[in-house]
């Protein structure tokens, strides 16, 4: 009957014919997380740390500097071994080589950079922690991982990052009186100021065998 509506249906329930079909496509996830991802963002999410990214299929978890010993500790309940230590100069200021591409989006810092790994299985993350480049300090992580008394020796020696709580921080490699730290970006190699980089350097090429020479 004419006088019938077309629908018992509520106004509410009708479906929305001028919506576009981009919209409700844009709100859906364009591809789903990795497995990786997966991994990362749960322990960022249970350690508390900062954030994350996966790249090269390697996990970097970011924690805050104050919260660096207590994460570390915490994170060997699950990936207990420890692989190794060490540091990243991010500075505008070099000796020798090329600087940054843009220098003036680059934030200076240090990464100060552990790697946690599983004994049971492939999972492993790069814990990373960022400090100024002035006055770098950090706690210790010797007091629970016997192994990083070196590893921090090495980053002191080179970078000259302060590990609190670190009771031997003496040189390995270089003499007690040597001044400055090799791996800063600002710190000139000598050796590279007399003589080029290897890839400036015209080799000659070997000589010919004699087999090389009959047949040309």
């Amino acid at each position: 009957m004419s006088d019938q509506p077309e629908s018992d249906q509520p106004e509410s329930d009708q479906p929305e014919s001028d919506q576009p079909e981009t919209d409700q496509a844009a709100e859906s996830p364009t591809s789903e997380p990795t497995p990786l991802e997966v991994f990362a963002a749960d322990v960022t999410e249970r350690l508390g740390c900062l954030s994350y990214d996966v790249e090269f299929d390697t996990v970097r978890v970011f924690v805050d500097k104050d919260k660096w010993v207590d994460t570390i500790n915490e994170a060997r309940t699950e990936l207990p071994f420890f692989s190794w230590l060490s540091a990243i100069d991010w500075s505008k200021d070099y000796e020798v080589g090329e600087g940054v591409a843009d220098p003036d989006s680059l934030e200076e810092r240090f990464e100060v950079i552990c790697r946690l790994s599983s004994v049971t299985n492939g999972d492993g993350v790069n814990f990373v922690t960022v400090l100024p480049r002035e006055n770098p300090t950090i706690g210790s992580l010797t007091e629970s991982i016997g192994g990083a008394e070196w590893h921090e020796r090495e980053a002191h020696e080179m970078f000259g990052i302060m590990f609190e709580g670190h009771n031997n921080l003496i040189p390995l490699y270089l003499p007690d009186d040597f001044i400055g730290n090799p791996l800063l970006k600002s710190f000139p190699l000598i050796a590279r100021e007399v003589k080029p980089w290897p890839g400036e350097v015209d080799v000659e090429g070997l000589p010919e065998t004699d087999d090389e020479e009959d047949e040309s």
